[in-house]
C-alpha cells in the first residue's frame, strides 16, 4: 500500500485544524495510507479530530530520551501519549540546522521503536554531492549509520529526499530517483532482511505527483508545503490510487 505522509515542518495554528477535518470527511483514495505531521501543538487536536478515520498521525522529531532536563524537547513516548503513531527522523532540516549526525539519528530511531513509533528515517544528498557524483555512496553512508539492528517493515520507512529538491520546486529526473530507490531497497533487504517501503519527497505537489507514485520502487510520498492544504494533500494521494508498490 503507498503511504502518502504530509509534513507540516514549522506551520499551522489551531485554524489550521480546518485542513485535517477536510481530509478526513473527504472520499478516501481506495488503497492508501494517509498520514498528516503537524507542528507538536497541533498533534494531541489532531489526534482527537483525526480519531476513528483510519488517518495516521505523525511527529517530527523526537528525542533520543524518554525523559529527563532537556528544555523544550519531546520523547518519543510523549509523542505517542499525545496520539502520534509514526515519528520523522533525521531530515536534512534537522541535520543541518541543528547538526544532527548520524549517530544521533540513529539514536531517535531506537526511541521512536521503544515508544510504539513508526519511524520514518529520511536520508539525501545535497546538490553539491549529486553533481560529484556522490548521491549514491552519501545515501548509503546514511543508511548504514542510521538504521538500527532490528529494522523491519512494520516500524520502519526510508524517505528518500533530495536536500537540493526540498521546497525548491526542482525534481531529479526519473532515472535518478528509480536509481536511488532501487539502491536504498537493496541495502535495505540486507539491513532489515525483508523490503521496507521507500517514499521520495522533494518538490512532490499535485503536478508531478502521478509521474513520481507511478515510478519502479516508490512507495509513497513525504510531501512538504503542498501537504498543508487539503485539496493538494487529497490531490497527491489519488494519484496513488490503484499503484501497487
Amino acid at each position: 500500500m503507498k503511504l502518502i505522509a504530509g509534513n507540516w515542518k514549522m506551520n499551522g495554528l489551531q485554524a489550521s485544524a480546518a485542513e485535517a477535518d477536510a481530509v478526513r470527511v473527504a472520499p478516501r483514495p481506495r488503497g492508501v495510507e494517509l498520514l498528516l505531521c503537524p507542528p507538536a501543538t497541533l498533534l494531541a487536536a489532531f489526534a482527537g479530530r483525526l480519531a476513528g478515520s483510519g488517518i495516521g498521525l505523525g511527529g517530527q522529531d523526537c528525542h533520543a530520551l524518554a525523559s529527563g532536563a532537556h528544555t523544550g524537547d519531546l520523547s518519543a513516548e510523549m509523542l505517542a501519549d499525545a496520539g502520534a503513531s509514526h515519528v520523522i527522523v533525521g531530515h536534512s532540516e534537522r541535520r543541518m540546522d541543528h547538526g544532527e549526525t548520524d549517530a544521533i539519528v540513529r539514536a531517535k530511531v531506537q526511541a521512536a521503536w521503544r515508544a510504539g513509533l513508526v519511524a520514518i528515517l529520511c536520508v539525501g544528498e545535497t546538490l553539491a554531492q549529486r553533481e560529484a557524483g556522490q548521491a549514491l555512496a552519501v545515501v548509503a553512508a546514511q543508511l548504514a549509520g542510521s538504521v538500527p539492528p532490528g529494522a523491519n517493515a512494520a516500524r520502519l520507512v526510508i524517505a528518500y529526499e533530495p536536500v537540493w529538491a526540498i521546497g525548491s520546486g526542482l525534481t531529479p529526473t526519473p532515472e535518478q530517483i528509480v536509481e536511488v530507490h532501487q539502491a536504498i531497497a537493496g541495502q535495505m533487504r540486507g539491513l532489515a532482511g525483508e523490503p521496507v517501503r521507500v517514499l521520495y519527497g522533494g518538490s512532490v505537489k499535485p503536478g508531478n505527483a502521478a509521474e513520481l507514485l507511478a515510478l519502479p520502487g516508490v512507495d509513497g510520498a513525504l510531501v512538504g508545503g503542498a501537504s498543508l492544504k487539503a485539496g493538494d494533500f487529497l490531490a497527491i494521494a489519488a494519484a496513488a490510487q490503484g499503484q501497487t508498490p
